[in-house]
């Protein structure tokens, strides 16, 4: 494609470039000597899991992998071992080295659900910040000022309320931004909230001589609640590595207004394609419920493949829409919780793990969300047949049969 074209898919979804005249001129370059720009991102393996909200980056990332250019996957095992202040109100644990490396095993493997492995680089930033002596580390420090770190939010505030600030936190943007140095980036990719950091690899890239990288800024995705940012504390998340019945339930139970938004940034779907659902649905011609469905099934489509959403997307309307139960519900032995052949409601929700806690279960029981043999139960201390074939559903997606 040509200069125009690239800048329009690029610019499309993202919050802000900085600068959009420099990546004008980076795609030029690339135009005309034929040599793809090289694309950064860094994910610092402090938790094992990635989920919808981390994979709107990739998909831009892909977008860049088509259309030529080379991406390059920073696992920041190094990086990882102080963990990123961005956000934090205290210091963050400092990982250990297994715990590091098995996260970054975990990511390696969930960033090909997306991208394609052939067309990308995945490195570990321990290669080249290990490597450095105390001299050079004095010399990275020394292109910074501690005024213009405490400029940084999280800093600022916490140094105001008088909280600890570790000074092995202020190297954090500092090794991000070598990072940057080290692979001569074109362009890095980051959420709004890392702005900071971004900016610290154009700065020192600057400092040591190299042209400065563009930062481009990707929206956060709002959660299933449709209030917050996609989180797991928060259990408004979907993950990339859930069943997929599970995905398909959870793409479903979005309110209506989150569809342009995750057809957007949740799925491969083009600016285009994106337009005439967005149109279909202003005009009436295409119902929210089916634009939910074709939503949910691209979804589970790319992480586990076409029939797995096929089945999905079968299972949800047999449960959902005709009352069936699902044909594969996993089985159980409550011999352990059970006393004269009958068993605690309570007692048997968490024991199955169809509830994380006794709370959660008093909640879930008390709201009505509850059902033994499709009969819903609402007395707390109620006790239930422990009988062979007994089914028990929590909410709408969780279903269990006693042994």
């Amino acid at each position: 494609m040509n200069v125009k074209q690239q800048f329009e898919i690029i610019k499309n979804n993202t919050v802000e470039i900085i600068s959009e005249e420099e990546l004008l001129k980076k795609l030029n370059y690339s135009v005309s000597t034929g040599k793809p720009l090289r694309v950064k991102l860094g994910l610092d393996p402090s938790a094992p899991d990635l989920h919808l909200g981390h994979a709107v980056v990739l998909h831009k990332l892909r977008e860049f992998q088509e259309l030529g250019h080379q991406v390059i996957i920073i696992l920041g095992d190094f990086t990882g071992r102080i963990g990123d202040p961005t956000g934090r109100s205290e210091t963050r644990r400092q990982l250990t080295d297994e715990e590091v490396l098995q996260n970054a095993a975990t990511y390696r493997e969930q960033v090909f659900k997306i991208l394609d492995p052939v067309k990308t680089e995945v490195v570990f930033n321990s290669d080249w910040l290990a490597k450095l002596n105390f001299a050079d580390v004095i010399k990275l420090a020394a292109c910074y000022n501690v005024a213009r770190m405490l400029e940084r939010e999280d800093f600022s505030k916490r140094y105001k309320e008088q909280q600890p600030i570790g000074i092995h936190e202020f190297f954090y943007p500092l090794m991000q931004g070598y990072d940057s140095v080290f692979l001569r980036a074109d362009i890095e990719f980051g959420a709004t909230e890392q702005k900071f950091n971004l900016l610290m690899g154009r700065h020192l890239q600057r400092e040591y001589g190299q042209d400065p990288q563009v930062c481009i800024m990707m929206p956060i995705l709002v959660g299933l609640d449709g209030a917050q940012k996609m989180s797991k504390s928060l259990k408004n998340y979907i993950g990339i590595t859930e069943e997929p019945s599970q995905m398909f339930g959870k793409a479903m139970s979005m309110p209506d207004r989150l569809m342009p938004e995750y057809y957007k940034l949740a799925t491969d779907y083009t600016m285009w394609e994106v337009a005439e659902v967005e149109k279909a649905l202003a005009d009436g011609s295409l119902h929210p419920r089916d634009a939910k469905l074709r939503l949910a099934r691209r979804i589970v489509q790319l992480y586990h493949g076409k029939e797995a959403a096929e089945q999905a997307e079968a299972e949800f309307k047999n449960i959902f829409q005709q009352g069936n139960l699902p044909n594969d519900i996993p089985e159980i032995d409550i011999s352990p919780i059970t006393e004269a052949g009958e068993v605690s409601l309570l007692k048997l929700l968490t024991f199955a793990n169809l509830a994380a806690s006794n709370s959660e279960a008093r909640r879930l029981i008390q709201q009505g969300g509850v059902k033994v043999n499709d009969e819903k139960v609402d007395e707390i201390e109620a006790k239930i047949s422990a009988a062979a074939g007994t089914v028990i559903q929590a909410g709408k997606r969780k279903f269990i049969k006693i042994k």
